[in-house]
């Protein structure tokens, strides 16, 4: 019945879906390949000519739908959301591919970040695609083009039609990483809600949960208990990136010696506000400081530099440092970093760091990458995405929450000439970060025994098991 519903319901909105996906930019590019259409075979849309813009394909490289069909080995697909998704599960794909070279790793994202990131940090070790949108008709094709024997998939990402297909043909699928936020479990408690989240989670091989709290909301969804574990965080075992050659992170950001970087990463609109209102009083008791703006969508650079000089400051755009005959301004500026892949490394440079999407109802984001670097970590009040973190940083002393716009300014200020009080807080961090680690192991051991093959069977007969029972005790 709820089938039945969902897929009336979804029919319903399609069209409103796709004006969403085209609307938003960074995930245009994937739209064609999300909708089912391969190269060659667009049918009527490539008649009209209405996803030619969006493909911009490059002649010198396959397409990613047909490379999806080289049926020569198990296929274990991963599928993350975009970037922070793809950063946080590279270390798994990695040793997935270590431990299991007779299986072709595939890892699905849905934006074009997420692309970007496989492509860079995956390169040799998975291939990429671009996620189905979650009609019947696409699903269906989909699956039986990759031929998966596992799917693994990150931080609760649900879609009723591909786990409904999966689950008929017999393939396993592992929650990683699993979260439930307080907002979305609320919603999820209304009885209809539930009945059909219920019919989704049924058919979940395993779900690996972050916390016991997480755990305990999956299983009053209708999650199995004897399928539900609770293996930690595998953000905490994240390696710091490397920092490449002699040449400094702090020498490509055109710093001086002298100068102290403020870093406030992963932000939204509403907090660049705030947080430019902040650099404007902490530059007055501190001329050396530098902002340095990480927007979570690296879209938005335009107007956030607008908004930047129109309240009187300079600003510089990272991609425009060490260019031939751009102005490299001295002094007191907002740096804005306009691109992707460089923000986990920046935060070694930090004084201070502010973790956005926590000052706006947005849920926060990766606080454990300025942690990591010993670096004291300041966010705002809304924090349902990275709860646990937020609370052992704060029972550490390793964070601090600011409640408000003059709560940041006033924790910023006191912060900024206090270097004894900034150690303390930047050693509290990294150890919640070193104290917390073994979620990636536990995660792994989970996955290879569904991967195991069990005595005397082959290799095809992967997608034809269920779980295994080492698994559900």
């Amino acid at each position: 019945m709820w089938r039945f519903f969902y897929n009336i319901l979804l029919l319903a909105v399609s069209p409103v879906i796709v004006a969403v996906l085209l609307a938003k930019r960074r995930c245009r590019r994937g739209l064609p390949q999300r909708l089912g259409l391969q190269e060659g075979s667009s049918g009527l849309f490539r008649l009209f000519g209405l996803f030619s813009f969006l493909e911009q394909k490059n002649p010198n490289k396959p397409d990613e739908q047909n490379k999806l069909n080289q049926p020569d080995k198990p296929v274990i697909w991963v599928h993350a959301v975009s970037l922070g998704e793809v950063v946080a599960v590279t270390p798994l794909v990695i040793e997935l591919h270590r431990r299991h070279p007779e299986c072709r790793l595939v890892v699905s994202t849905v934006t074009e970040t997420g692309r970007e990131a496989v492509e860079q940090r995956l390169a040799g070790v998975a291939e990429h695609c671009y996620a189905p949108l979650d009609f019947p008709c696409v699903v269906s094709r989909f699956i039986e083009r990759l031929q998966p024997c596992l799917y693994l998939f990150i931080e609760t990402e649900l879609w009723p039609n591909l786990l409904w297909h999966l689950r008929r043909r017999g393939v396993p699928t592992v929650l990683v990483n699993g979260r439930l936020s307080s907002r979305s479990f609320a919603r999820q408690q209304w009885g209809p809600v539930r009945s059909f989240y219920r019919t989704m989670l049924q058919t979940m091989s395993l779900c690996l949960m972050q916390s016991d709290r997480d755990v305990d909301r999956i299983v009053a969804l209708g999650a199995e208990a004897s399928r539900v574990r609770r293996t930690g965080n595998i953000k905490f075992d994240q390696p710091i990136p490397a920092i490449a050659g002699e040449r400094t992170t702090r020498a490509h950001l055109g710093l001086q010696e002298s100068e102290q970087l403020f870093v406030a990463g992963s932000t939204h609109p509403g907090e660049e506000e705030m947080l430019v209102g902040c650099y404007q009083a902490l530059v007055k008791q501190c001329p050396t400081a530098v902002l340095l703006l990480a927007p979570r969508h690296i879209e938005r650079v335009e107007s956030v530099e607008a908004m930047i000089r129109a309240q009187g400051l300079a600003v510089q755009r990272r991609s425009h440092i060490g260019q031939i005959g751009a102005l490299q301004p001295a002094g007191p500026r907002v740096l804005l970093l306009d691109s992707r892949g460089e923000l986990a490394t920046i935060y070694r440079e930090a004084v201070v760091s502010f973790v956005g999407g926590t000052m706006v109802p947005i849920g926060g984001h990766n606080l454990l990458e300025p942690a990591q670097w010993a670096k004291p970590v300041l966010f705002g009040p809304h924090t349902d995405h990275c709860a646990e973190i937020a609370d052992l940083l704060m029972q550490a002393g390793g964070g601090r929450r600011v409640l408000h716009a003059e709560d940041l300014i006033r924790q910023v200020l006191a912060l900024f000439p206090d270097s004894e009080d900034r150690e303390r807080m930047g050693r509290s961090a990294r150890q919640v970060v070193e104290q917390n680690q073994g979620a990636m192991q536990q995660t792994l051991e989970a996955i290879d025994r569904l991967l195991r093959p069990q005595q005397g069977s082959s290799r095809s007969s992967l997608a034809d098991r269920s779980l295994p029972l080492a698994v559900r005790r």
